[in-house]
């Protein structure tokens, strides 16, 4: 999760879908978005995260179950302005799988548009 936030604020495709299976599932708003590769991952994430996002925070990161090979976890997390005003605050549900011994996000569910 430090990685994904990490390569998020830095704009790094590579390096977010490093920390993401593909395809990857997110649940928001009533509907399901599907990736199955990388290719439109930042970008369809900057044309959601608000007009004036700079970058985001984890405010925490809990973990709700968990078994060998999967956890779930409960996120809480903030949109910043360049300026660290807040755009929104937010709450997830996400899953992260372990899949040919790589540990990463599968899908997350979220309240964020």
């Amino acid at each position: 999760m430090a990685a994904h936030i990490a390569a998020l604020n830095a704009g790094d495709e590579a390096g977010l879908a490093a920390t993401l299976h593909f395809p990857h599932y997110r649940l928001s708003g009533g509907s399901l978005k599907t990736w199955d590769g990388p290719g439109q991952y930042l970008a369809d994430f900057l044309a959601r995260a608000g007009n004036g996002w700079h970058h985001s925070a984890w405010d925490s990161l809990d973990v709700i179950a968990a078994e060998p090979g999967k956890v779930h976890l409960d996120v809480r997390f903030t949109r910043y302005r360049e300026d660290n005003s807040v755009l929104g605050k937010f709450r997830s549900l996400w899953v992260i799988a372990e899949i040919n011994g790589v540990w990463a996000a599968q899908l997350r569910s979220s309240f964020a548009p």
